[in-house]
């Protein structure tokens, strides 16, 4: 994992302007990234079209798009980078079921590979963002702490230090927020 401090101080970079800070900064973060990523995809079909450098990949892009200004520390970076890669596998998981709904459209001899397990994957996929979103709407810190938790793998350390609260805090609205995904979701998708 990179030195925090070297993280925080090309990020303060970031803030004061220096684009050039973040070529830097993705060097120090690159592990910790692709282990979020292999995090996400772990749960996907194994012919998943997104492999975990291509998800890194396209949120360092979507971060390179950004502003910096909010970025205060490596906890709030690696955050906001778990979004990121939530929000492409949830547009990528979107498209996937627009194109198959075409298809099946087009033509009614369904492909026996795109059926199955990997289908109710992507249902899941959208099931749980629709889900987070409403949850969003009731508590914006629960939502975080799930997207964190469940989504990027972090551990209770590590979910409160990026959203600089405590442990005892995440523990107790991860709970909260799993009973409350637990009778949104149907009986197949748990969090």
């Amino acid at each position: 994992m990179a030195a925090r401090g070297e993280v925080s101080g090309l990020l303060a970079e970031l803030r004061l302007g220096n684009r050039d800070a973040l070529s830097r900064l993705i060097p120090l973060v690159y592990r910790e990234l692709h282990r979020l990523a292999e995090h996400y995809l772990r749960g996907e079909r194994i012919d998943h079209t997104l492999q975990p450098t291509a998800l890194v990949h396209e949120a360092y892009l979507r971060l390179a798009g950004q502003g910096h200004a909010g970025w205060r520390d490596h906890g709030q970076f690696i955050a906001v980078a778990a979004q990121l890669m939530r929000r492409i596998l949830v547009d990528h998981a979107r498209a996937r079921c627009t194109r198959k709904r075409d298809r099946k459209q087009l033509d009614r001899d369904v492909d026996v590979t795109e059926v199955g397990v990997a289908g109710a994957q992507l249902e899941e996929i959208l099931a749980v963002d629709e889900a987070l979103g409403r949850l969003a709407e009731l508590d914006l810190q629960q939502c975080r702490i799930v997207e964190m938790r469940y989504f990027a793998g972090l551990t209770v350390e590590e979910t409160a230090a990026s959203l600089r609260i405590s442990p005892r805090t995440v523990k107790r609205n991860w709970a909260m927020a799993s009973a409350w995904l637990r009778t949104q979701l149907s009986p197949q998708v748990r969090a």
